[in-house]
């Protein structure tokens, strides 16, 4: 009698147990998501009242003549100089392996006086919720991936994550482009629809090319300062490159719909972010 009353008890204790972990996985907040919002609210109220300015015709008379017609073609001029850029996209296809592809949310704060960016990225594996934190701040790069909120999976530091966090902003500061006018941005003339960036900071150098529509639509961003790292750390070299597409008015600002992520290995072109060309949502401050 007794062993069947410790048996019951054991039963109860074990499906609570059960109950308590689905509520815990079910219920949005966590831990990463606790220390992304936290950080954007810092870096928000940091950067808010930096800059009161508009964009004008001689703040851009530097730039090569492409990036000039961006800005004219996409109607930043007599616009507000932004201090930082959110953007958010839902149900995106991401290649996590070559067997496995999943589907996440991804949003993200890139802040416009220095070089500073962080993404949040939402999904599951196998059911299970699954978390990731990519970082960049004071010259460093990080990209950290917990399963079941709690159990870190991967964390990813070094070098090669503070070049490749570096020049993922640089790929980005035209979407942001009081970012692009930063002292610490070199820009150097190619042709009509190329232009060469470059920058330096924390002691790091990378660069990249944007290509350009006759128009003024940004179309593309090229690097080989960007390495491939895998769930296992393991490290690939390929060239990297962001694509920008369908432009439509937000605001009476033209920005693209579409943004893509693509490594160009040595066997072939790997669409690893948004294969499925989700849209994405930007907002400025």
């Amino acid at each position: 009698m007794k062993r069947k009353g410790l048996k019951m008890w054991f039963i109860i204790g074990a499906l609570l147990l059960i109950i308590g972990i689905i509520i815990f996985l079910c219920i949005p907040s966590s831990p990463t998501r606790n220390d992304f919002n936290s950080i954007v609210e810092r870096k928000i109220k940091e950067a808010n009242g930096l800059s009161e300015e508009v964009f004008t015709e001689t703040d851009i008379q530097i730039l090569p003549l492409p990036v000039q017609h961006y800005f004219r073609y996409c109607g930043y001029l007599g616009t507000p100089k932004m201090n930082y850029m959110r953007a958010s996209f839902v149900d995106v296809d991401f290649i996590m392996s070559p067997t496995r592809t999943v589907k996440i949310d991804y949003q993200q704060l890139n802040l416009v006086s220095k070089p500073e960016r962080f993404a949040l990225i939402s999904s599951s594996l196998y059911g299970i919720p699954f978390e990731g934190l990519d970082s960049y701040q004071n010259g460093k790069g990080s990209m950290k991936g917990k399963l079941a909120k709690v159990i870190t999976i991967f964390d990813q530091r070094g070098e090669n994550m503070d070049r490749s966090s570096l020049v993922t902003w640089l790929s980005e500061c035209l979407l942001v482009p009081n970012a692009a006018l930063n002292d610490f941005i070199i820009w150097k003339s190619i042709d009509d629809t190329n232009a060469r960036v470059t920058i330096t900071w924390e002691g790091i150098t990378v660069s990249g090319i944007f290509n350009f529509s006759p128009e003024g639509e940004l179309l593309s961003f090229r690097t080989s300062d960007r390495v491939a790292v895998d769930m296992k750390g393991e490290v690939t070299k390929a060239d990297w490159s962001g694509y920008f597409q369908d432009y439509h008015p937000v605001n009476g600002i033209l920005q693209p719909k579409i943004m893509k992520s693509v490594w160009h290995y040595l066997d072939g072109d790997s669409v690893y972010f948004n294969q499925n060309e989700s849209p994405v949502f930007i907002r400025y401050q």
